[in-house]
């Protein structure tokens, strides 16, 4: 079988398939602690802003650090970093384990535990700004360019398979045994990534700057994304797209007022787009997206903002658990073509600065997306913004499709020849 189409290429090294292993075990841990958060946090008020002022919460410190957080990544080695990370976040759902004690309930009031829960839920936007960057900088160091379209497919859908099981387990967790116990099963999740991290060795530092003015590096990284089109071009489509088709931020609200269908419905609802993108994602590794790729892209966000309208109208459960689905699985299009553009566009000196500019425009997104779907369904009511929302991401792309016809013309074929000839 040529490399070229060698579904299984980057799980052919050890090192990789330990990366997946703690890829896995801290989005499981991540996506169910999220998804345990907003239950208990809209049990607690009833008031669907306060899903928005979780998601606002974590984005303002993942956006005002992800500059300065790509500039030491870009500077340090990156295994050790990753540790320092999982630490971090440990500590964060310790913190929220305790808090969630049913002694706690009783002996606080709720606008405190509240208050306590965006404290933790800020600190880990922090853990969150380093999380990203240094995860992407690592797969680099530990496949060879000439698979890292491969890798990053398999390095996505692992992240999408975690996001499938987190929120589906947190659903019935909450059923089953309640939100405390729900967020030791989390951090247990943490130390596990951690005890499988320790088994991959430090890495090289490939950066020649060492001790560059951390100025000086981020300008070099912004003007990098600026001027290289088939990158901003892909982060900003993305980035609009999620922020305004943010749906997911009030299944809540859905699952326990509209659908009325509980927290395993719930589960089950928050999973379906996971699922469908796992789908997406396990299909690319034999049938490739690098071709035509700017029109693939195209397609599948405006398939995504057809997918929330949808969601949006429907009162019906299954149809709401399709229609979730569906976009999962047009968004998982959109995933992996947008980081296997990252992948092959950008050197290896600055991945860190890059991968921070792609959790300011994407990454943090999805928690602005919240804010502003909680905020909106606060003014407009549930259904009209999701229904808005869907909407803004069709009108997104067709303005992309109008004024970037190099955009529409995107094709990486040619990017992954060159790699291949480094061989």
């Amino acid at each position: 079988m040529s490399k070229e189409i060698d579904p299984y290429a980057a799980l052919r090294f050890k090192e990789f398939n330990i990366f997946l292993g703690v890829r896995f075990a801290m989005v499981f841990a991540w996506s169910m602690q999220f998804i345990v958060i907003e239950w208990q946090v809209y049990s607690m008020t009833k008031d669907p802003l306060s899903l928005g002022i979780i998601g606002l919460m974590e984005v303002i410190p993942a956006v005002g650090m992800a500059l300065f957080a790509g500039h030491i990544v870009d500077q340090k080695e990156k295994r050790n970093l990753l540790i320092k990370c999982i630490l971090g976040f440990s500590v964060v759902s310790f913190g929220l384990f305790m808090l969630s004690l049913p002694s706690m309930e009783s002996e606080m009031e709720t606008k405190n535990i509240l208050y306590g829960i965006y404290f933790l839920v800020f600190i880990g936007g922090l853990v969150r700004a380093f999380l990203g960057p240094t995860i992407f900088s690592l797969i680099a160091l530990i496949v060879p360019k000439r698979i890292y379209p491969n890798a990053a497919t398999w390095s996505s859908s692992t992240w999408q398979f975690a996001s499938v099981l987190g929120p589906a387990l947190a659903g019935f967790s909450i059923s089953l045994i309640g939100v405390h116990w729900s967020m030791c099963v989390i951090f247990g999740f943490s130390i596990l990534a951690l005890l499988l991290l320790l088994k991959i060795p430090k890495k090289p530092i490939l950066n020649a700057k060492i001790g560059e003015p951390v100025f000086q590096s981020l300008k070099e990284g912004l003007q990098f994304v600026f001027r290289t089109k088939a990158v901003f071009g892909a982060l900003t489509l993305d980035m609009i797209a999620v922020l305004f088709g943010g749906a997911v931020a009030l299944l809540p609200v859905f699952a326990q007022d509209i659908l009325q269908v509980g927290s395993e419905g719930f589960g089950i609802l928050r999973a379906a787009p996971a699922v469908g993108a796992s789908i997406t994602m396990l299909g690319s590794t034999r049938f490739p997206l690098h071709r035509n790729a700017g029109k693939k892209l195209l397609w599948a966000v405006a398939g995504f903002g057809v997918c929330i309208i949808v969601f949006g109208l429907s009162p019906y459960f299954w149809v709401s658990v399709i229609a979730l689905f569906l976009s999962g699985a047009v968004d998982g299009v959109s995933m992996i073509i947008r980081q296997t553009i990252l992948q092959l566009k950008t050197p290896d000196n600055m991945r860190g600065r890059v991968a921070s500019v792609n959790s300011m425009f994407v990454g943090s997104s999805n928690e602005l997306g919240a804010f502003e779907s909680g905020v909106t369904a606060k003014l407009m009511g549930t259904v009209t913004a999701v229904v808005f929302g869907g909407a803004m991401t069709l009108l997104t792309v067709g303005v992309t499709a109008f004024v970037s016809p190099s955009f529409r013309r995107l094709d990486l074929q040619k990017d992954i020849d060159e790699h291949e000839k480094e061989i």
